[in-house]
């Protein structure tokens, strides 16, 4: 089902999570927050754009690393509370260098 702009629910911040996707092999790669205009240049410019709260400021995904996410399918679960964006990534999603940020485990 493809809807145009469904009617998001953001939290109190005006944010709502996205949990992103490779969308080849399905790895969670990494989650970061998204407000109404992060959303919007993310389908405008078809690149990941998220709002980095600890900087207060948009943060288009690799503008400066070069590690870009193409955005292949913005997806929205039941709730409309959560974005999945299936991406191909240019390189790796955490800025530690790994692929995925999900890189540790809980024992």
């Amino acid at each position: 089902m493809v809807e145009c702009m469904p009617s998001l629910k953001y939290n109190a911040d005006g944010l709502i999570p996205c949990i992103v996707q490779d969308a080849d092999t399905h790895e969670v790669l990494m989650m970061a927050w998204m407000n109404a205009e992060s959303l919007r240049l993310t389908l405008e410019c078809r690149e990941t754009v998220f709002w980095s709260r600890s900087r207060s400021e948009l943060w288009h995904k690799g503008a400066t690393s070069g590690n870009v996410q193409r955005l292949v399918e913005l997806r929205y679960d039941c709730d409309a509370d959560t974005l999945l964006a299936l991406v191909h990534p240019a390189g790796p999603a955490c800025h530690t260098g790994e692929r995925s940020c999900f890189y540790r485990v809980v024992d």
